[in-house]
């Protein structure tokens, strides 16, 4: 963990250079994060076809539609909760993405995204995802809550975000595991599966966020670099 975030921290404070060794292939390895779900293999890495989280729309706490479309060219964290869980689990997972909130504010709201999806949409109602936002301070130009049509929302959670579906719940319908966030390439690839509750895979989703804003601006600085 040491190791990585010296390497994150030397990305972030010299691109220039970052840049030089990246295109030799030196330190690719370091911001490689994997991708998640069956994959088609292609005759190079490049040409390999990952899964990809598919398109949905749903509405957020003002009754706006919030879809992929939204969130094209972002990165975005991924979870699904209920306004009527109080559990200690769900509080420690909601005070850890004000964590992931409040960690870069100045640079988060144009990069970085919070999308907490509602597995319970039959009490979770526009005005209920409102007061709840509100009741945990989140801003609400980086953080959405949605809310829509249940099998939809089940559906992408299954299929799209690759989260394990629990029985038996209390619910009367299959419901989510609720403990684990997404990470979310701007690709829509998953790049990271974490525990919400859990203090140091949070930190390592944070050093992931960062690996993944390195890797983009390299990136988009090679493709200028080659076009000139």
């Amino acid at each position: 963990m040491k190791k990585k975030i010296i390497i994150l921290l030397f990305l972030l404070t010299f691109p220039s250079i970052f840049y030089v060794l990246l295109s030799t292939g030196k330190v690719a390895h370091f911001i490689n994060l994997p991708y998640f779900g069956e994959k088609i293999a292609g005759k190079t890495r490049k040409d390999t076809i990952y899964h990809s989280v598919p398109a949905f729309e749903f509405v957020n706490e003002d009754g706006k539609k919030i879809s992929d479309k939204t969130l094209d060219g972002k990165i975005y964290v991924a979870n699904y909760f209920s306004t009527t869980d109080n559990s200690i689990v769900s509080k420690k997972i909601i005070a850890e993405l004000l964590r992931v909130q409040e960690k870069d504010s100045a640079w988060a709201s144009n990069i970085l995204q919070l999308v907490s999806f509602s597995y319970n949409p039959e009490t979770d109602s526009v005005g209920a995802l409102k007061a709840y936002s509100n009741m945990v301070h989140a801003d609400n130009k980086m953080w959405n809550f949605v809310t829509g049509d249940k099998n939809k929302l089940m559906d992408l959670a299954k299929n799209g975000f690759l989260l394990n579906i629990l029985k038996g719940t209390k619910i009367a319908t299959d419901t989510i595991h609720t403990e684990q966030l997404v990470l979310i390439d701007k690709q829509k690839h998953i790049r990271g599966i974490y525990d919400g509750g859990n203090i140091k895979e949070i930190n390592n989703l944070l050093d992931d966020i960062k690996m993944l804003i390195a890797a983009d601006y390299i990136n988009e600085n090679k493709k200028k670099h080659e076009n000139e």
